[in-house]
């Protein structure tokens, strides 16, 4: 086999993994961060995606989130249905094109420290929109309800979840990473 086919080849199986593994852990860690919206639960699917957004650039981590997304409308969050898909599609998908672009360009901590703070402000920037748009359609409710609800409830959550799984990316994606180079190097 060329080397650039068993590159593509152990890239591919690592982004599958990575999918599994934020799968299982929608089943595993799912929990509400805020007392009086019980209904948003915090899970750590995103941290496997950046993991491997931050390995193989943006445009595997989108990827890896989209099919993480499907999967996840499908079968553990299929109550929000394509409300869902869009939202964490397109929200994680700010996380992730700014951590993957910014970490392209500065590859050093320091880049994976400002692309997970830049992508986590704009998730909470692109969740203000969302959430105007869809959750009252999720919620049963009106735009004034969801607009009410957007300091005390729907910011501070995903302010809470961009920040917990950044910090838990950024602990874990040394280790992985260097992981990763290890069994690259050994897969040549």
């Amino acid at each position: 086999m060329k080397n650039n086919t068993k590159q593509s080849l152990q890239k591919t199986v690592i982004m599958a993994m990575l999918v599994a593994i934020a799968v299982v852990s929608l089943y595993i860690i799912r929990t509400p961060l805020l007392p009086a919206a019980q209904f948003l639960e915090y899970d750590i699917a995103d941290v496997p995606v950046l993991i491997g957004t931050l390995l193989f650039g943006p445009v595997a981590g989108l990827v890896i989130l989209v099919i993480t997304s499907a999967i996840q409308a499908m079968t553990v969050s299929a109550s929000s249905g394509i409300i869902g898909f869009i939202m964490h599609v397109c929200a994680s998908g700010m996380l992730v094109l700014a951590s993957g672009l910014i970490y392209k360009i500065i590859k050093s901590r320091k880049g994976m420290i400002l692309g997970l703070a830049v992508g986590s402000i704009l998730m909470i920037l692109v969740m203000i929109p969302l959430n105007i748009v869809f959750s009252g359609i999720f919620m049963g409710v009106g735009v004034k309800t969801v607009v009410s609800m957007l300091i005390p409830v729907f910011i501070p959550f995903n302010l809470i979840k961009a920040v917990l799984n950044s910090v838990l990316t950024f602990v874990l994606f040394i280790p992985v990473n260097a992981i990763y180079s290890k069994i690259s190097k050994d897969f040549k």
